[in-house]
């Protein structure tokens, strides 16, 4: 099943309903923005291969921990995604989100993946979200390589 689909069929399932809604006045007029929107659009971009898109969803001074070390702003987080899109971009690639769950201002997903390389028998993201941005993440997953 293509990567999108595998995005429609599990990037829906939610947990807790139990959003806190943000006020964006950095563009002219009034913006509602919520934890579960952010993860929405950056999974979405993810899934699209939009590395622009993936980046907007971080404030400059983001942190990501993950278990190779601390990556610091949107300099550091880049080299990852472009890393993670050239890896899912080779033949076939499959992504299950079997959990996506928002409290507040933290969000969290669990996921498999197979790429041509890898098996990512499991796979955590939690995400800190604060003024429509994410100022903290973490990311680990026990990836097989295949070869």
């Amino acid at each position: 099943m293509p990567l999108t689909q595998l995005y429609a069929a599990g990037g829906n399932r939610s947990g807790s309903t139990n959003q806190t809604l943000r006020i964006n006045t950095a563009k002219r007029g009034w913006k509602m923005t919520s934890t579960k929107d952010i993860l929405e659009n950056h999974l979405g971009s993810f899934f699209k291969r939009d590395l622009q898109g993936v980046l907007s969803d971080y404030a400059p001074d983001a942190v990501m921990f993950t278990q190779s070390g601390t990556l610091k702003g949107v300099d550091g987080i880049r080299p990852l995604f472009a890393a993670l899109f050239a890896e899912f971009e080779k033949g076939h690639s499959t992504f299950d989100l079997q959990r996506q769950t928002v409290e507040g201002d933290h969000g969290y997903i669990v996921w498999a993946a197979e790429t041509v390389d890898n098996v990512y028998e499991m796979a955590t993201d939690t995400f800190v979200v604060r003024h429509g941005k994410i100022v903290a993440q973490s990311f680990t997953a026990k990836a097989t390589p295949k070869r």
